[in-house]
């Protein structure tokens, strides 16, 4: 008979004893001693972590070309001219727009975007290429007719490729840059356009960080940029391997070694091996990069490119102008899914269904204060506890932002009915109404506003049986010497389907009516508070009335809620409410 996988964790269960062996068992299964730890640097003079970041970097999506080229079923030439221009409507400068030499489905689709004229002015398509001579040679034909454009030749650098893909030393790697580097400048000395060099010493990652700098270092000088006519330098993360901070320290270091500064655009191009993409991104910015590499929503190579929207969505939340136009995150999602054919995870930062939207009660609590602070205080600048930014200035909205089930508690239950409907609830109802829909949410899951609001009008607004009133008149007494009370009330009702009345006096209208039901249906009641507001404003308003009611027999407490346009009867209505829901009409 074979041992089903779980009966293991069974045992473990009933016999607490077998814990230790159990797990020694499991431990040695994971073979963590088969790995090294990555280099750290020795940079005790690093300046970054006392540098924060004030402005936008320069942006590069590279979605059409390491994006393109990680999907499972790669755009086609429509879906990639669709894509490339809703990057510029988005407003991105530069586009890594392919390689066009090692695919014909790229030459063609940036031969369409030069022969359609769909390349605007100010923006620099950049197409990426080994350094070889056929490559190159098949690039630069590829570009023809393009005003400016960024040649980007890349060879791989560190010490795990050059021993074990290409067999060749530091001396060997170097030459193969510098000859990408001469080919470029040669061909870019005869093309009628502005060519701009982007080197990458690839895998910069797992590269000694002295011969990264010395093969960078080796094609600026052959380049030759000025601070007129730069050139780019990006360090890619190719692989994650090290924490953002090591990353950071790299950059600065690299920065502080390169020649020619002032003529070079630093740029780096992070990958999410550790899913501390954005993370190394924002840090290098710290460390002095100007300008990122990065695809929508991170679409890219095994865990993927760093998200740009991310960051910039980050910059925004600080008060900082991404220099992009993100303001319509759901149009982004709808173009990004349909090209790409990936979803966007629910909990994916800014983007996702539910990153606004409150489970736990007590964060829904927070979130109704947060929104009705603001209010009260006609703050400009938003401040809502676990809301980073307003959904609504990125394209949501407030519909998903609190969601009710059975995690959740009597604030966003308030929340719901404030929101959506107008209903300001006392705070002493809100955990009475919250435990009639967390009853609901037991049974069913998660609860709409429609449902909650339901819920509402069948235990307060619609409870009309067994007494149900019809018609009210209000006399003033203030005049006569002869009543101790102010106000007379004349009131029909229904009791049991049967039309009843009486007449009663008091100290005002819901006083009076109280006396009258009281002595009409034998029961003694108490109100322990009233309170109302209006629904919407206007002359045609409701007004709700909320009348919190004790049976002083049982001892027993309850809401009663009526609403009228005219705020007497909403007061009697909410009476009718709260003795029918004490179940007083029964006696």
């Amino acid at each position: 008979m074979t041992a089903h996988p779980l009966d293991g964790l069974f045992f473990m269960a009933l016999c607490p004893a077998a814990h230790n062996i159990l797990w020694k068992e499991v431990e040695g299964m994971l073979n963590y001693q088969r790995y090294r730890k990555n280099p750290v640097m020795d940079y005790p003079e690093r300046e970054w972590p006392n540098k924060e970041i004030t402005k936008a970097p320069i942006w590069c999506s590279v979605d059409l070309r390491d994006g393109n080229q990680a999907l499972i079923d790669p755009m086609v030439v429509d879906e990639k001219i669709e894509m490339f221009l809703f990057l510029l409507k988005l407003g991105f400068k530069e586009v890594e727009i392919g390689f066009p030499a090692a695919s014909q489905i790229e030459f063609d689709f940036l031969r369409q975007l030069v022969d359609r004229k769909l390349i605007p002015d100010d923006v620099v398509v950049q197409v990426l290429t080994q350094c070889r001579e056929e490559l190159i040679d098949r690039t630069f034909e590829s570009i023809e007719g393009c005003k400016q454009a960024i040649v980007h030749i890349y060879n791989s650098t560190s010490t795990l490729q050059r021993d074990v893909v290409f067999h060749k030393d530091m001396p060997e790697i170097t030459q193969i840059a510098l000859e990408g580097t001469r080919m470029v400048k040669e061909r870019a000395a005869k093309f009628p356009g502005r060519i701009i060099l982007e080197y990458s010493p690839e895998s910069f990652t797992g590269t000694e960080p002295e011969y990264a700098a010395e093969i960078c270092n080796a094609v600026i000088r052959e380049w030759g940029p000025t601070p007129e006519n730069p050139m780019i330098i990006n360090l890619p993360s190719t692989v994650e391997m090290t924490t953002p901070n090591v990353f950071a320290d790299r950059i600065e270091w690299m920065i502080k070694h390169l020649d020619n500064r002032e003529s070079l655009i630093i740029s780096v191009h992070p990958h999410n091996d550790r899913g501390t993409g954005v993370a190394t991104a924002e840090l290098s910015l710290l460390a002095g990069a100007d300008r990122i590499e990065g695809t929508l929503f991170g679409n890219g190579e095994r865990t993927g490119n760093v998200d740009v929207l991310n960051i910039a969505y980050n910059m925004f939340s600080q008060g900082i102008n991404p220099n992009l136009n993100i303001e319509r995150v759901n149009d982004i999602i709808e173009i990004y899914e349909r090209c790409c054919k990936l979803p966007i995870h629910p909990r994916h930062p800014y983007a996702g269904k539910l990153v606004f939207t409150a489970f736990s009660g007590s964060h829904q609590d927070a979130i109704n204060k947060g929104v009705h602070a603001m209010k009260e205080r006609n703050s400009e600048i938003w401040q809502v506890p676990y809301l980073p930014i307003d959904p609504s200035d990125i394209g949501r909205d407030y519909e998903p932002i609190v969601r009710i089930n059975s995690q959740s508690g009597k604030g966003g239950v308030a929340f719901i009915m404030d929101t959506y409907f107008g209903f300001k609830l006392p705070k002493a109802m809100h955990k009475e109404f919250a435990n009639v829909i967390q009853a609901i949410s037991e049974k069913q899951g998660e609860v709409s506003p429609e449902r909650i609001m339901e819920s509402f009008k069948e235990e307060y607004l619609d409870k009309k049986e067994p007494i149900h009133f019809k018609k009210l008149r209000v006399d003033d007494l203030s005049g006569s010497v002869k009543s101790q009370f102010d106000t007379r009330v004349s009131v029909i009702y229904t009791d049991h389907g049967q039309e009843k009345f009486f007449e009663a006096v008091g100290n005002g209208p819901i006083d009076a009516v109280k006396r009258g039901l009281a002595e009409e249906l034998d029961i003694r009641i108490k109100v322990l508070d009233y309170e109302e507001h209006a629904l919407q404003s206007g002359s045609n308003s409701q007004a709700a009335a909320y009348i919190h009611l004790l049976d002083a027999d049982t001892g027993h407490v309850t809401y009663g809620v009526g609403v009228s346009s005219n705020i007497t009867r909403a007061s009697v209505r909410a009476i009718f409410s709260a003795v029918n829901r004490l179940g007083l009409g029964e006696k």
